[in-house]
Order: structure tokens, then sequence, then C-alpha cells
């Protein structure tokens, strides 16, 4: 029962993150300021976490900037750009719909691992989905197609990234702590040098919102939620509650935001959703995506 409940709540944390997202995509704020305020948040809270963990000179080993960069740095300038383009409902097709095809991919790429019917059915639910999505993108938006590539670049980020924690002696939190503190150091220099922005423009609770949600509940509560709900359930379990994370974001932006869901885009929520829980089935666990 806890871990059912852990399950939910990481999987309503990573269901927010697209609605959260979204709005400050539309409003005054920059995609740099957005990752600016996650990072900085962040660092704040992890740094003095880390000190306690790990010395200091561990921080920048070539793993934990690899890490940085691709499931850091890129991976939220690419989301947080998109926002300015795409709506939440295409992003929750197009984020944790389409990770699962970036890491697969990656994993027959880099590991060599082959794909079980179930991963096989899951991907091919996923491409019809994402396919609906195309269809009805190009028929009725002719801006939101740069947000969506943007969006699969993104989920390209991800997917290396999971594949490279797979890969080194370092668990995910350890990945995610050492990340975000190295992301902070990499990226909040450049921004607040040479990045525009319009963080004195925002009001307070737009920044309040955007701090707290990507520096604190999506880095770090959403991982913790994450970490122990697949001790309790399994990696599989989990799998099976994040499948709800694109139907759940992508229906909550009608009333939240006022998003429109036509029937295509509908269809291609309700696949994504069932190609990510049969692709996750039986598969180790991935990282959550933040």
């Amino acid at each position: 029962m806890r871990g059912c409940c852990y399950a939910l709540l990481a999987t309503a944390i990573w269901s927010g993150f697209i609605i959260v997202s979204r709005a400050g995509g539309t409003s005054v704020l920059t995609p740099f300021d957005t990752a600016a305020l996650r990072f900085g948040t962040a660092l704040l809270i992890l740094l003095p976490i880390w000190w306690r963990q790990r010395r200091p000179r561990q921080l920048f080993s070539r793993p934990v900037l690899l890490f940085a960069v691709f499931g850091g740095v890129a991976y939220a300038l690419l989301v947080y750009g998109a926002f300015k383009y795409a709506p939440a409902t295409h992003a929750a097709i197009l984020l944790p719909g389409v990770m699962p095809f970036t890491i697969a991919f990656f994993a027959w790429w880099l590991l060599g691992e082959r794909l079980n019917r179930a991963r096989q059915t899951g991907l091919l639910f996923i491409a019809i989905g994402t396919a609906c999505l195309g269809w009805d993108t190009f028929r009725h938006d002719q801006i939101a197609w740069l947000g969506d590539v943007l969006f699969l670049a993104a989920a390209l980020c991800w997917g290396y990234y999971t594949i490279l924690i797979r890969c080194q002696p370092i668990t995910p939190w350890e990945a995610t702590v050492g990340g975000a503190i190295v992301a902070a150091v990499l990226y909040l220099p450049v921004y607040l040098l040479f990045l525009p922005k319009a963080i004195s423009a925002a009001p307070w609770h737009v920044l309040l919102l955007q701090s707290a949600y990507q520096g604190v509940l999506a880095i770090i509560i959403a991982m913790l939620l994450y970490m122990r709900a697949v001790t309790l359930i399994g990696p599989s379990g989990m799998g099976a509650f994040m499948a709800l994370v694109p139907a759940i974001a992508g229906f909550a932006a009608v009333p939240l935001l006022g998003e429109s869901v036509s029937l295509p885009l509908a269809i291609g929520l309700l696949l994504v959703s069932a190609g990510a829980y049969f692709g996750t089935r039986n598969q180790r666990a991935a990282v959550i995506p933040d």
C-alpha cells in the first residue's frame, strides 16, 4: 500500500511538471530564467547534502559532468524552450511517452540490448500515438511543431542520460544530486553574464511556483518518492504508474490551462499511455524524468 502511495505521488509530480512548465512557458519568463530558477533552487538545497555525503573533488568526475550536460542543462533548456511553442498536451506525448523509445534506442546502440515482445508492443503503440499527434499538429497548428522538435530532442537527451547511469557505478540518486549541482555550476555563471533575462518582470508568485516546483518537487521530492516506490513495488510496478503520466497531464491541461484536446490527440494520449505501460513491463528501472 505504501509503495502505491509513493508511486502515485511521484506520478502526480511528474504530471504536474508538464502543467507547471507550460504555465512558465506562457509567462514573461524566458526558458533561460526557468532553468536558472530550477538549478539555483536545487543548488541551495542539494549542495549541503552532497558536502556531507561526498568529497567535493568527486563532484566533477566525468560521469557526473555528462549527467549534468545531458540530463541537466541540455534537457532543461530544450524542454523549457519547447513550452514556448507547444502546449502541454504535446509534451504529455513527446516527453514521458517517447522516452521509452529513446531509452530503448540507446540501450540497443550502446549496450546491445534486444527488445522483448512486450517492449516491441509498447513502442508500436507509442509510434501510432505520436503519429496521431503529428497529424493533428500539422493539420491545425503551424507553430507547435517547433516545440515538438525540441521535446523530441529533450527525450533523446534523457534517453542517453538514462543509459549513462546504467553504465556507471553510481546510483540514480547520486547522479541526480551530482548532476543538478554541476549543472548549476556550469549554467548559472553563463546565465548571469550572457543570456537574456526577464526574471525581474515576473510576478513573485510565478517565481515562487517555478522555483519550488522545478527545483524542489521535480528534482528532489519526485526522485525520493520514485526510489522508495521502486524498492517497495519494483520497477515494473513503478513503470505501470508512470504510464499514467501522458493521459493525466494531457487531459489535465484542458481545465487547468484552457487547452483543447481533439479526437486524434485524445487517441494519441491514450495510445502513448498504453505503450508506456507495455514498454515498462519487466524492465529495469528507468530514471524518473524531472
